[in-house]
């Protein structure tokens, strides 16, 4: 079982920053991907960003790269989303997920241990 809580979210202005935290805790969660995914009012859920714990590597949706920056502190088991240059676009609940395969796969179906969610809210 794996265990994931996000915090970081709130308001801010359009052009600002927030980081995004994720905290895992249970067994072998090192072991596969670590993401982001977020969902905004009438929209599906989407693939924002990930992390593999096994070579370092970074993924991001064309939508947020250049301005979001995944990564990661093995010894807290921490993953963050470091988001700047933040748009009203960017509103949406974000949710930290564990992958269910050890390479990433943007489909959320293929995610099985998601957090609650944190609402990111961007004001223009």
């Amino acid at each position: 079982q794996v265990h994931l809580v996000e915090s970081g979210g709130g308001l801010v202005q359009a052009g600002g920053s927030l980081r995004l935290s994720c905290a895992a805790s249970g067994r072998t969660f090192s072991l596969y991907p670590m993401g982001w995914f977020r969902q905004a009012p009438g929209k599906e859920r989407e693939f924002v960003s990930a992390f593999s714990w096994s070579d370092g590597g970074t993924y991001y949706a064309d939508s947020v790269k250049g301005r979001f920056t995944i990564s990661s502190d093995n010894a807290k088991n921490t993953v963050y989303l470091q988001m700047n240059s933040l748009k009203p676009e960017d509103t949406a609940v974000y949710y930290c997920a564990r992958s269910s395969t050890p390479v990433v796969v943007t489909t959320d179906s293929a995610w099985d241990y998601w957090g609650q969610g944190t609402q990111v809210t961007v004001s223009s």
